[in-house]
Parts: C-alpha cells; structure tokens; sequence
C-alpha cells in the first residue's frame, strides 16, 4: 500500500480515521487556541467588572472545544450535521427530554440516598435572588459544556474510531471499540480536574460509558446531551457538590458531604463515589429499557459506523 493510500482514502475523499482523529485533535486545540486569546484579548478590560461578562465569556470558552469539533467534522471528516448526532426534528426532543429527566433524576437518587443515611448534610435551603441568578449562569454554562463535550467525544470521536474499525471487525465490535475508547480519553481529559484521581479517571469513564449508550443505540446525541446538561446542572446548580472537581460556590441547595469518600466522591464530586458509579449502572438500565420501549428493540445503531458524506462532496 503506498503512502498516500495509508493516509488517504479516495473512496470517501478524506483522511483514514486515524488520521482523521489525530487532525482533530489539532484543530480543536488551534480553534480554542484561537477563540480563547480573541476572547481575553476583546474582554479583557471589562473581564471580572461584571457577572454577565464573566458568564458570556465562560459560555464561550466552555463551547469552544465544541465549536473545534464541528470545524474538523466540517472540513476534516467532510460529515453532515445529522451524522454528528444533531438530526433535530420532534423524535430527537423527545429522547433530548427524556436525558433530561433521567439526568437529573439520577443525581436527585444520589442526594437523596445520601441524605437518608446521612453521608450528606443538608446545610442550607434558598431561592433568592442570587442564588436564582447563579443557578441559572450555571445552567447556561452546562448546557454549553453538555453539547460540546457530547458533539466532539461522542459525535466525532466514537464514530470515527466506530468507522475506522468497521473494516477490520463487525458492527458490533467496532462501536464496542469506539465506545469503550472514547470514554476513555473522557476520563482521561478530566484528569486535570482538581481533585482528580485514578478513581474519579475511572469513574468519569464509566459516565463516557453511560453518555455513549444512549448514542450507539440511537444514533443520535439527544439521550447523551440532555444527560450531560442536567447531570451536571442538578449536581452543582441545585444540591451544590463539585462538578468533577469543580466547586462553583453557588447552588440552590447548600450541601456537606460527610460520608466516606470512597462513598460520596468527597472534593471530586459524587462521580468519584460508589453512590455516582451505582447512578451510572442505573442509567445504563434505565436508558437500554426506554430505548426498548420507544424503539421496540435494544441494538447498536449501525449507521454508527457508516457516515453520511454527500452534504459536503
């Protein structure tokens, strides 16, 4: 095979998926690069002035490794959108509310057990005015990092492994593959986080997990975004734990964690405990049963591994 046939592959006009990935990757990172000096550098006279600056400034930032996914989807992967997860029509709603739902009910079964037992002090309750503002900062900021985080480790990532394997491997194997992979470089990116640990890398994974099963059964990002926004919104925004090691000082619901960490996550966040991994294995469950019962079947969507070019030739 010569040099270029490695490299390329002229049957789909486009670099081969390891290529692809590897392309990706510096995209995204020159994109954010490049959105983050412009922000600093426009902002930067007002930047701490004011709470709706900030929150602008931290919506986009958080967005912009999104926003480099669908550069290199656009001109590296040549993909439509609706192949990157985001054929929105009413089914995609309806499963988006449906993540919705169990996202924050997930984490609402977390507080709650922990409450009961008494791993989990309740220290404070309110709805003024400044905690009703900073829910809802915190909310545009998930929903920002929810759908970028999805479009580019799910969207991009997954399926590009999915497809680079599906020539060597069946359907199934190749989106195992993709699937198993893709979390793992999740877990591995919150690696940084404070308070990050080989725990809180495997478990961040096993969410990868659980956000990726509600794609490779549907074949669209509406499950694993809406999971993703109201996760994280409900676990910092309302009951005030750390967002994989992130305290963002403000939340409806004041909140102590006093149980063992190995339990609770202790300064990580819930995700690092045993009370997150058991919310996790539930959502796997919960999500193959609505899967089943909206879809009539529980099965890897194999359009997962075939991507849809003609928008872009």
């Amino acid at each position: 095979m010569s040099l270029r046939r490695l490299v390329w592959n002229d049957a789909e006009r486009r670099l081969r998926a390891p290529f692809r990935l590897i392309a990706t990757v510096v995209v995204v990172v020159a994109v954010s690069l490049v959105i983050g000096v412009g922000i600093g550098t426009a902002f930067s006279d007002v930047l701490g002035s004011s709470a709706l600056v900030n929150l602008f400034v931290s919506v986009v930032l958080a967005g912009a490794t999104g926003i480099g996914g669908f550069v290199a989807a656009r001109y590296v992967d040549r993909r439509t959108v609706a192949d990157l997860g985001f054929g929105i029509d009413r089914a995609w709603g309806v499963d988006f509310v449906f993540g919705l739902v169990l996202g924050g009910a997930l984490m609402s079964a977390i507080f709650a057990v922990g409450v009961s037992v008494g791993w989990i002090a309740i220290d404070a309750v309110g709805f003024g005015i400044d905690r009703l503002v900073g829910a809802a900062a915190l909310l545009s900021f998930f929903v920002s990092v929810g759908i970028a985080e999805e479009l580019l480790l799910r969207g991009v990532v997954l399926t590009d492994i999915a497809e680079g394997m599906r020539w060597r491997f069946d359907v199934s194997t190749a989106i195992v593959v993709g699937l198993l992979l893709s979390s793992a470089i999740f877990g591995i990116a919150h690696l940084t986080n404070p308070n990050a640990s080989v725990a809180s890398t495997l478990s961040i994974t096993l969410a990868g997990v659980m956000l990726g099963l509600g794609y490779v059964l549907t074949g669209d990002l509406a499950i694993p975004v809406g999971i993703h926004i109201s996760w994280n919104f409900v676990q910092g925004g309302v009951y005030g734990f750390a967002v994989s090691g992130l305290d963002f000082g403000t939340s409806l619901v004041e909140t102590t964690e006093q149980g063992p960490d190995l339990v609770t996550g202790g300064p990580f966040g819930p995700e690092a405990g045993l009370l997150g991994v058991g919310a996790m294995l539930l959502g796997m469950v919960c999500i193959a049963l609505y899967v089943r019962f909206r879809y009539g079947e529980v099965r890897f969507d194999p359009e997962v591994t075939v991507p849809e070019l003609r928008w872009w030739q």
